[in-house]
């Protein structure tokens, strides 16, 4: 297998979505609090070595200029499916009912999203393409690394495919088996962020060729489970990475990446749509005894249309607070996550307008948590 494989092609299909802003700092600062407690607040992460699909296709698509541009082609076609926001969810390919469950429970050829039980649609990760792959040696002990956006304890499953396994298939129960098992590795530094994540030794199975480690993260204190699928080749390597776009950051990964430039420049292309921190949210609360009204203006701060928006805050930690009702929106929740998108009539915001939205909480709320804007 030539360790340049995977460089993407010229002439493939290019989509340019508006980089969103992730939730960073707020769900840094609340998550610490609430380490290792009995909560459902909704965990996060992502295999970081070696790179998960939905790792590695995000920070591939994060072009200099601001855009999200795919250069990976499996990346692309993942994209061109199921747009943005499963990108700017990386680290979210989780099942809050998993339990621990595989054989009978997660259908063949769905492992890589886990059926596609959580809120993101992850089903394109399954399919079988040119990902973006980390080459090995076989018989190495290597520091595996894992995203650890919010911190549990549980265990970490690992598997491989067996040799022989068929690669123009998505993967099933029986192409793989498991090589290892890490309960409750250490983390190197905060929560919530790009760059940390849990560690722990891995020894690589005996293998050649191309293969997928399977990754399996079953929570212990709730059924949460996360899944991702890593595209790894056994080639004599030392952690090098193909198929992502030259230069581009790996957070927490220390492979490098090696592909050369293609004669297509990524970063030449004029982008369309806003750039990050095209849009605001601030919020007026109106609080009474046992409860509060808060009401939100959302900002266009560009100078094209912002379409379907999307805000996100998080609930100070053990808080209580609950929303009772809303107007000129629609509110879900991951955890102790909030997110209000827009109602039909207020979509999309003209450059330089707003639109507002509003809802009751029973609790106490004096001010609003840090909102963070994300433009469609």
């Amino acid at each position: 297998m030539s360790t340049t494989a995977t460089a993407a092609l010229g002439g493939r299909r290019r989509r340019i979505a508006v980089v969103m802003s992730m939730v960073l700092a707020a769900v840094a600062a609340l998550t610490i609090s609430t380490l290792f407690s009995r909560d459902e607040a909704e965990a996060h992460g992502a295999t970081v070595f070696p790179g998960s699909r939905q790792y590695f296709c995000y920070f591939d698509a994060l072009s200099g200029n601001g855009a999200l541009d795919p250069y990976n082609e499996a990346c692309q076609a993942a994209f061109d499916q199921v747009g943005p926001t499963p990108f700017y969810n990386w680290f979210g390919n989780l099942d809050s009912n998993g339990a621990g469950q595989t054989v009978g429970y997660i259908p063949d050829g769905r492992l890589c999203d886990g059926n596609g039980k959580g809120p993101y649609n992850f089903e394109p990760f399954n399919d079988p393409g040119n990902w973006p792959r980390t080459h090995v040696t076989a018989g190495d002990t290597v520091e595996w690394r894992y995203n650890n956006w919010a911190h549990h304890p549980g265990r970490f499953d690992l598997y491989i495919t067996k040799p022989g396994w068929d690669p123009s298939q998505p993967i099933g129960w029986d192409d793989i088996e498991k090589f290892q098992t890490i309960s409750n590795p250490p983390s190197n530094g905060s929560v919530g962020t790009n760059d940390h994540y849990y560690y722990a030794n891995m020894t690589l199975p005996q293998r050649s060729g191309y293969h997928i480690i399977f990754t399996h993260w079953v929570r212990s204190d709730s059924n949460e489970n996360f899944y991702a699928c890593s595209d790894v080749v056994f080639d004599g390597g030392n952690g090098e990475v193909t198929g992502v776009r030259p230069g581009a950051n790996l957070p927490g990964n220390d492979g490098g990446v090696v592909d050369p430039p293609t004669s297509e420049d990524p970063t030449s292309e004029d982008p369309t749509g806003n750039p990050t921190g095209a849009c605001s949210a601030t919020a007026s609360v109106s609080s009474w005894n046992g409860g509060a009204t808060v009401n939100v203006t959302v900002k266009n701060n560009g100078t094209t249309p912002v379409s379907n928006w999307m805000i996100h805050w998080m609930w100070p930690a053990n808080s209580g607070i609950t929303i009772r009702d809303n107007w000129s929106s629609t509110i879900s929740k991951m955890g102790d996550m909030q997110m209000a998108g827009p109602a039909a009539w207020n979509g999309t915001i003209g450059a330089n307008g707003t639109a507002t939205f509003g809802f009751n909480v029973t609790g106490s709320l004096t001010t609003m948590p840090t909102m963070d804007c994300i433009p469609g």
